[in-house]
């Protein structure tokens, strides 16, 4: 019997969702809890992995002014990316001990996860044997980046779903220059349910990592001193 915790985020500012990932990380790897799959999005923020190349961060202080965009770096593998609302982020805190100790199988199952969300929508989303994420056409639409440690991950996927494509403007994404970006909402004309998507992204999640419980867990848990108590196995 493999147990999920699930637990909507909303909008949340990106450190704010980085120190609960960090505190997730230890919980897990103590086995205090089950494994976790928080989604939510953030306000307008690059972030920047272990080995991305500042250069591919090409707005100037008046373009990120303007759009009061921060920027991170951080310990994720990958480029430099974007996100901000109207982007679905999924952060898995999972165990691979459990399911297969194989970082490249766990990429490629995220990747599967996001292909069979876009399918629901009639969309064909694809993987590329170059690089890491999911494209519809040669237009990505969800890139990943992932930590793992003692086999616990962290990070994970960003998916467009209603998202302000121009402010990928401002960056080289994922350090890919010759290649476009989408979204749901570009490849379908008209905005899309956020709350429906995160629905199919938990299903799909559940599906792919042979999940056959999931615990919908308020935030509100997150913060509340009993918060150990709250989330424990079982």
């Amino acid at each position: 019997m493999r147990k999920l915790n699930y637990i909507d985020l909303k909008l949340i500012d990106y450190k704010e969702a980085w120190d609960i990932q960090k505190h997730f990380f230890n919980l897990r790897a103590d086995d205090r809890v089950n494994d976790t799959l928080f989604l939510l999005e953030h306000p307008h923020t690059y972030t920047l992995g272990k080995t991305a190349d500042r250069k591919h961060l090409i707005g100037n202080q008046d373009f990120l002014n303007q759009n009061n965009i921060s920027i991170y770096d951080i310990d994720r593998g990958g480029d430099i990316t974007y996100h901000g609302p109207g982007q679905i982020v999924g952060y898995p805190i999972i165990s691979l001990t459990d399911w297969f100790q194989d970082t490249h199988k766990y990429l490629r199952a995220l990747e599967e996860v996001i292909i069979l969300t876009c399918s629901n929508y009639g969309l064909i989303g694809k993987r590329d044997s170059k690089y890491t994420g999911v494209w519809i056409q040669n237009r990505k639409i969800a890139a990943i980046g992932i930590k793992v440690g003692r086999w616990i991950t962290m990070h994970g996927f960003a998916f467009n779903v209603n998202t302000d494509l121009s402010l990928f403007s401002g960056i080289i994404p994922c350090g890919i220059a010759d290649k476009d970006v989408t979204s749901l909402k570009r490849e379908l004309g008209s905005d899309v349910d956020i709350s429906e998507v995160k629905k199919l992204l938990l299903q799909n999640f559940m599906k792919v990592f042979y999940y056959n419980v999931v615990n919908v867990l308020p935030k509100e848990y997150i913060f509340s001193i009993n918060s150990h108590e709250a989330l424990v196995k079982g």
